[in-house]
C-alpha cells in the first residue's frame, strides 16, 4: 500500500558518492596489533588475549548482564571529570539521573567476583566510544531548563577514541581480559543509526549538534593512534580529532535531513526520518556504508563476542545485512539489535521478519510484553504468556537466539511493576528457563524499585544504591538456573510445550531429545492451585525440584509418562529435570552465525560430536577447524548451494539432525530498485529475481514491499551480492497475496564491485500487460 509523502530526496543523489576514503590504522601495544582498513576490508588479526580467554560467541548457554557503564560502580575516580569536561554535568551522588555518576571499566573488573558468584557468563556494557560531551537542554514551558547529558553511551562522537569517563583503550582491554579469564564473554552497545541530536525540538529546532569525528590522519591514511591506542595530535594544529561531517553543514550527504519521525508511522518514517532529533545516518550512502563498516569492525577485532545494534527498527535491513556479513568475514560474534515495537504492534511481522532477512537477532520484545502483563500488572493470564511461548516459537526462526529480558534501560523497572517478590521470582525464574538468551539488567538481581515507571529514573547509580548482596533469592536464583542452562541442553536447545495453563498458573515443557526440564509455575503470591494429571517428557520416576524449595517447590513422581496431579502454594516454582545418557548420534542445538557467504566461520552446538566430526552444509563438506563433544568451528565451504542448507554433523557413522544455514550468494553490498508503478488500493510492489537475494524467482521468497514515499515512484535497497550480474523484475501483490508480473522481458543490473558499494538503478516504469 502507497501513501502520499514529501518528495523523498534524491536517493541517487546520495548514494552515488563514493568517496575514496580508505580507513586505516597502525599502531602498536601490548594487547593491539596492527590493522588497516581499505574500503570496509580489514587484514586478518590476531588478538593478543590471555590464553583462557573465549573468541567464541554468545549462545543460548549463556545469560546476559547488561550494565549501563556510567550506572555501575566507580573503580576509577581520575576519569570522573576528564580534561575539557564541565565539572557541573558530574554528580556522583546518584541523585541527579541526568548527569554523568562516575561508573567505569574498572569498576565492572572490580565487580567480576559479584557477577561470576551469580553465574553471569556474558556481560554486555554501554558504547565504548566517545560520546558527545556537552550540556544537553530541554526548555521547558514554565522557563526552566532541565539538564542533560549523554552518559548512557547513544550519542556517538567518534567511533576511534574512547569514551574517557569510561577510561582509556587499555582499561578496555583489560576489562576484556578480566572477563575472558573468569569465563565471562564481552557484548558492546553500537549505534549505527545516528549520531547526537542535530536540532533542539524544545528551542524551535534550533540547530545544535550531531556532528561527527575522526582522528588525525597520516598521509599513507592511517589515524594517528599511540602506542597505547589513543589518538594524538599529528599534524600541529592543538587538536587530536578532525569533523569528519555535520547534520547542519552535509555537503556530502551523510544524514537523511527529513526531519523527526513524529507520527509518521510508516516503514519509510521509521527508516528515514529522526528518531528524537538524533541526525540520522544515511545508509545508502556508500561513503557511509564504508564508514560504519570499518567503525564496527574496529571494535569487533578486538576479541569482543557480541555486537547489539541500537533502533535496528530505524535501519536499512539491506545495510545491516551487509555490516552483518562484513563483520563476520572478520570474526564471527553475536549481533542482535533494538528492534522496538509494542503489543499487539503492526510491525510484528516485519520484527519477526527481521533475523531472517539480516541475520542480525532481535531483543525479545514479544517477550518483555507478555511477561510485564502477565507477572507485572497481571492484565493478561497464564494462559496468555503461555500463547506467546508457543507462536513466537514458531514465527520465529532461531527463536533460541532472540535475546529476552523483563526490563532493559528503555523501560520502567520490573522492580516497579511488580513489587511483590513472589511473582517477581516466577517472573525471573521463567526467563531464565525459558526460551531464548536471557539478559539480566543490571540491579534486577536487586529487586531494584525507583518508586516510578520512568526508565530514566530507573537507570539507577547502583554504587550508592545498592549493596551488591550476594544473598537476595533472585541473586541465588539466577546463579542456579544459569547452572542449569550450562548442564541440561534442555534449557538452550530445546523444543517449549506448554502442558497446562489456566488464569494464574502454568506447567510448561523445554525438550532436546531426551534431555527434559519440566517447570511448574504459580504466578498467584497467596493462592494455591492443584494441576489436574497431565503428560510429560521425563522418564518414570521421583524427581526433587532442581531449586531445592527455593521458590516453595517440591519433588514429584513420574509414572508411565504422566504426573498425576501438582500441587502449587503461592508463588511456588518447579523445576525438574532429566539428562538423557550421552548417544554416538550427534545432536545440533543451534548455530551461529546463521547467514554468510563462502569462508565464514560458522559454529555449531549441541552434543554427542566425539572426536573427529565432519560437518556438510547440504552435500558439500565443510573443514572442522576445532571440535570438542559439543562445540564445532567450521566455515562455509565455497561449493555450497547459495540460499539455505541443512547443516549436518556426523560422528561415527551416525548423521545428526540438520540446522537451516542460508548461504549467501557473495560478499553483500547494496543495490536501490526504483519503478513507477500505479496500483490499487491495497497492493504493494516487490523485486524478484535470479539470486536467492531475489528469491531465485520464486515470489514467496522475493523482497520485502517497496517504499513509496512520493507515489507512484517506488524504491527499495536491497542486499545482494558484490561485483555480480543478475536479472530480475518487479511484481505487485494484492492484500490477498495475488501475483501479477510485469509483462517486459527479464531486466538486468550489475552490482557494485566494492563490498560497501551502492548501486542505484534507473527509475524504471513498470510494464503493464
Amino acid at each position: 500500500m502507497c501513501k502520499n509523502f514529501k518528495r523523498l530526496k534524491s536517493v541517487s543523489a546520495s548514494v552515488v558518492l563514493s568517496l575514496a576514503i580508505v580507513f586505516s590504522t597502525s599502531f602498536t601495544g601490548s594487547g593491539v596489533a596492527a590493522h588497516a582498513y581499505s574500503n570496509g576490508a580489514v587484514s586478518p588479526y590476531s588478538s593478543n588475549t590471555s590464553a583462557d580467554s573465549s573468541d567464541s560467541p554468545v549462545t543460548s548457554k549463556d545469560v546476559i548482564y547488561q550494565i549501563l557503564t556510567d550506572r555501575f560502580y566507580d573503580g576509577d575516580t581520575s576519569n570522573n571529570i576528564p580534561s575539557g569536561f564541565d565539572s557541573s554535568l558530574f554528580d556522583g551522588t546518584g541523585q541527579k539521573y541526568r548527569l554523568y555518576q562516575g561508573g567505569d571499566w574498572q569498576g565492572i573488573i572490580d565487580k567480576i567476583p559479584y557477577l561470576k558468584s551469580m553465574g553471569i557468563t556474558a556481560v554486555w556494557i554501554s558504547a565504548p566510544y566517545e560520546n558527545r560531551d556537552t550540556e544537553i537542554d530541554d526548555y521547558n514551558s514554565d522557563g526552566s531548563i532541565n539538564k542533560w547529558t549523554s552518559y548512557h553511551g547513544y550519542h556517538v562522537r567518534n567511533y576511534f577514541a574512547t569514551n574517557k569517563h569510561f577510561g582509556t583503550f587499555k582499561q578496555f582491554e583489560s576489562l576484556r581480559d578480566a572477563l575472558h579469564q573468569n569465563g565471562m564473554k564481552l557484548i558492546i552497545d553500537f549505534v549505527t543509526n545516528h549520531t547526537s541530536r542535530s536540532h533542539n525540538p524544545t528551542l524551535n529546532n534550533a540547530n545544535e549538534d550531531g556532528k561527527l569525528y575522526e582522528p588525525d590522519k597520516k598521509p599513507d591514511g592511517s589515524y594517528a593512534l599511540d602506542a597505547n591506542g589513543e589518538p594524538y595530535d599529528y599534524n600541529g594544529d592543538g587538536k587530536v580529532e578532525n569533523l569528519l561531517a555535520d547534520p547542519n553543514n552535509d555537503k556530502n550527504g551523510w544524514f537523511h535531513q527529513f526531519g523527526d519521525r513524529g507520527n509518521d508511522n510508516s516503514v519509510w518514517g521509521y527508516r528515514n526520518k529522526d528518531l528524537g532529533s538524533l541526525a540520522d545516518f544515511s545508509q545508502e550512502n556508500s561513503s557511509v556504508v564504508s564508514y560504519l563498516e570499518s567503525a564496527v569492525k574496529y571494535w569487533s577485532h578486538l576479541g569482543i563476542n557480541g555486537l547489539r545494534y541500537d533502533a535496528t527498527l530505524h535501519e536499512n535491513p539491506a545495510f545491516v545485512k551487509g555490516l552483518m556479513d562484513s563483520v563476520n568475514k572478520q570474526s564471527t560474534v553475536t549481533q542482535f539489535g533494538e528492534f522496538f515495537i509494542g503489543r499487539p504492534s503492526d510491525k510484528y511481522s516485519e520484527y519477526c521478519s527481521f533475523p531472517r532477512r539480516t541475520g542480525v537477532n532481535n531483543l525479545d520484545f514479544e517477550y518483555y510484553r507478555a511477561n510485564s502483563t502477565c507477572f507485572g500488572d497481571f492484565s493478561t493470564t497464564m494462559s496468555d504468556f503461555g500463547n506467546m511461548m508457543q507462536y513466537t516459537q514458531k514465527d520465529y526462526q532461531f527463536s533460541n537466539q532472540a535475546v529476552t529480558f523483563i526490563d532493559n534501560q528503555d523501560v520502567p523497572r520490573f522492580g516497579y511493576q511488580q513489587q511483590n517478590q513472589k511473582p517477581f521470582n516466577a517472573s525471573l525464574a521463567v526467563l531464565l528457563t525459558a526460551r531464548g538468551i536471557p539478559n539480566i539488567y543490571y540491579g534486577t538481581e536487586q529487586y531494584i524499585n525507583p518508586g516510578t515507571n520512568d526508565n530514566n529514573i530507573g537507570r539507577i547509580f547502583m554504587e550508592k544504591q545498592s549493596s551488591f548482596n550476594e544473598n537476595t533469592t533472585a541473586y541465588k536464583l539466577i546463579k542456579k538456573l544459569s547452572d542449569l542452562r550450562q548442564s541440561n541442553d534442555a534449557i538452550a536447545y530445546g523444543q517449549t510445550s506448554v502442558l497446562y495453563s489456566d488464569d494464574n498458573v502454568m506447567v510448561f515443557q523445554r525438550k532436546f531429545y531426551d534431555n527434559t526440564v519440566v517447570v511448574a509455575v504459580n504466578r498467584q503470591p497467596d493462592r494455591s492451585y492443584t494441576v489436574p494429571s497431565i503428560s510429560v517428557g521425563l522418564p518414570s520416576g521421583t524427581y526433587s525440584d532442581y531449586l531445592g524449595s527455593m521458590l516453595y517447590g517440591d519433588s514429584t513422581t513420574v509414572s508411565n509418562g504422566k504426573i498425576d496431579s501438582i500441587g502449587l502454594s503461592g508463588g511456588e516454582v518447579d523445576v525438574w529435570s532429566y539428562n538423557a545418557a550421552a548417544t554416538e548420534t550427534p545432536e545440533v542445538g543451534d548455530i551461529m552465525s546463521t547467514q554468510g557467504s563462502a569462508g565464514t566461520k560458522v559454529y555449531i552446538y549441541g552434543r554427542n560430536f566425539g572426536t573427529s566430526p565432519t560437518v556438510k552444509f547440504g552435500n558439500t563438506a565443510a573443514t572442522v577447524l576445532s571440535s570438542t563433544s559439543t562445540m564445532i568451528e567450521t566455515t562455509v565451504p565455497s561449493g555450497a548451494v547459495h540460499g539455505d542448507n541443512s547443516v549436518t554433523v556426523t560422528n561415527s557413522g551416525m548423521t545428526s539432525n540438520g540446522i537451516v544455514y542460508n548461504v549467501l550468494s557473495g560478499d553483500q553490498n547494496q543495490v536501490i530498485f526504483h519503478v513507477k508503478a500505479s496500483t490499487n488500493y491495497g497492493d504493494n510492489i516487490y523485486v524478484v529475481g535470479s539470486i536467492p537475494e531475489l528469491g531465485s524467482w520464486d515470489t514467496s521468497k522475493c523482497t520485502e514491499a517497496m517504499l513509496c514515499p512520493n507515489y507512484p515512484e517506488w524504491y527499495l535497497p536491497v542486499s545482494v551480492p558484490a561485483n555480480t550480474t543478475f536479472q530480475f523484475k518487479f511484481i505487485k501483490k494484492d492484500s490477498s497475496g495475488n501475483v501479477t508480473w510485469e509483462s517486459s522481458s527479464n531486466r538486468t543490473i550489475t552490482s557494485s564491485s566494492s563490498t560497501t558499494g551502492v548501486v542505484d538503478t534507473p527509475v524504471y516504469t513498470w510494464s503493464a500487460n
